[in-house]
């Protein structure tokens, strides 16, 4: 240990924070209120975060459906309880918050609204690594003034070699300048031997541009791996405090510090302050009956499938419904075939849904590819971008023609929209627009009707917030509250 300290004491590893998306994207389906963060801004603002994680395009999608939030509104209050951190957003690819792709305008819109509601680090990740995807977005967000970062989205396959990573991170350097190289490890599939390779490989064409290391425990192993990518030269780790780490999410905060440190590292955090935010949860997931990660056992099969925790409930909820409970494994494995058929899409989205759903499609129907959802005959034609390698030929076939007839088969350019949609909603703000064109029917109306949101929030229960809002009262008196079994005095002296 000692040796390995002296080799690592000159260097300072930094933390990127995912409490505030990711961690809660894992553990809570997203479902983190805004008044769930504020109370602890201000502390999170001390802690000495390189940056802090705040919004993918889920947290708009689960905001204004969901939660009923102005997400834009999120965006503002997070900047003005914590002025001094540098917020970061991550772009998927040209979907956004959808599935079909939006014009370069609309992206670029996108971008603006970022930086001018706060942002100052905007990335980007690709499902399918494409660069010609996300590079325009990432020079806009740089020309604005914004730190960025290129995410590599990992995956194992024959296709995603070391060399294609690297290859990746040479075009994000060399067509979008990107600040920094994120390896994106969503499916938690990062394992020792590959993290000696790929790291390694990343440094050889990134020069001095900072490696970020993201991964989730799903398998157990991302804190090994964390380690071992930072004594491999990566820079940047992204955890979560606990209780909103490990399970589905990133390592923790606090474990991880510890460690690099035991390592030689230098961490320059507040261990304090971090302890203060991961009470506030604790007792946010007390009251609200929210889940806390638990580590997670080892599974091989995991990188079978790949598949993200979130899906593995929802097929079985699927299944159940449909009184198929028992084609569980069926289907696993059927999700392994589809994506080795469709060329090794990574299973992020939306190409876990892609694949996810032809597979269950396959099962319940008892037959391959007799029904086809749209969106896998548009990628298996192109529309979602350059594709790794050929799709199963026999496989493609039968999605062409049991796809629906009216999608072309060659993608047609997509004409400019912002002109549009400023005509059609010219009483609206170009952030509204932006949600209006994101969610179909009346979410967008719903939501904004729920406005202004809660921004108030303890941690106690109702009752105890009263009586201490009884007690802090100036005038003298005796206040008696009583229900049922349940009798409670304040008397003011």
């Amino acid at each position: 240990m000692g040796a390995q300290a002296d080799t690592n004491s000159h260097r300072e590893i930094r933390i990127i924070d995912t409490t505030l998306r990711d961690a809660h994207q894992c553990l809570w389906a997203t479902r983190m209120r805004t008044a769930h963060m504020l109370p602890v801004l201000p502390k999170i603002d001390r802690v000495g975060y390189d940056n802090v994680d705040l919004m993918g395009t889920i947290q708009f999608d689960v905001c204004v459906r969901y939660l009923k939030e102005d997400p834009w509104e999120r965006v503002r209050l997070a900047h003005k309880a914590a002025p001094n951190t540098r917020f970061r957003a991550l772009i998927r690819s040209k979907n956004i918050a959808s599935f079909d792709f939006f014009p370069d305008d609309i992206i670029d819109l996108w971008v603006d609204r970022l930086y001018d509601n706060g942002f100052r680090m905007i990335g980007a990740f690709d499902g399918l690594n494409d660069v010609d995807n996300i590079a325009a977005g990432l020079r806009r967000a740089k020309q604005l003034g914004s730190r960025t970062f290129g995410a590599l989205s990992f995956c194992e396959s024959p296709l995603h070699t070391d060399a294609h990573f690297a290859q990746t991170a040479q075009r994000l350097i060399k067509e979008a300048d990107v600040d920094t190289i994120m390896i994106k490890d969503a499916g938690g599939l990062l394992t020792l031997d590959r993290i000696r390779t790929l790291v390694p490989a990343l440094r050889a064409v990134t020069g001095s541009r900072p490696i970020e290391l993201h991964s989730h425990c799903l398998t157990g192993l991302a804190p090994l791996v964390y380690l071992e990518g930072a004594k491999l030269g990566c820079d940047h780790l992204h955890t979560s405090v606990k209780p909103l780490a490990n399970g589905a999410a990133q390592p923790a905060t606090q474990t991880i510090v510890r460690n690099l440190r035991s390592m030689g590292f230098a961490v320059n955090v507040d261990d304090g302050l971090i302890d203060e935010v991961g009470d506030h949860f604790a007792a946010v997931a007390a009251r609200e009956g929210k889940p806390v990660g638990q580590p997670a056992e080892y599974d091989a099969f995991h990188y079978e499938h790949q598949i993200p925790g979130g899906m593995l409930s929802n097929f079985r909820e699927q299944l159940a419904t449909a009184g198929l409970s028992s084609k569980f494994t069926e289907l696993l494995e059927e999700c392994a075939r589809v994506r080795r058929d469709l060329a090794w899409p990574i299973m992020i989205t939306p190409f876990a849904q892609f694949v996810g759903t032809q597979a269950v499609l396959n099962v319940v129907h008892g037959e391959r590819y007799r029904v086809v959802p749209n969106e896998v005959k548009k990628y298996v034609l192109g529309y979602y971008g350059h594709l790794l390698g050929p799709v199963d030929p026999d496989a493609l076939d039968r999605i062409v023609e049991n796809g629906a007839q009216n999608i072309p088969l060659k993608p047609e350019p997509l004409e400019p929209m912002v002109p549009k949609i400023r005509a059609k909603y010219p009483d609206a703000t170009d952030d509204e627009r932006l949600l209006r064109i994101m969610f179909a029917g009346n979410q967008v109306d719903e939501m904004l009707k729920a406005q202004p949101f809660d921004t108030i929030y303890s941690v106690h229960s109702p009752v105890i917030d009263l009586v201490d809002m009884l007690a802090k009262r100036k005038k003298s008196g005796r206040v008696h509250i009583s229900r049922n079994d349940f009798q409670v005095t304040v008397t003011k002296r």
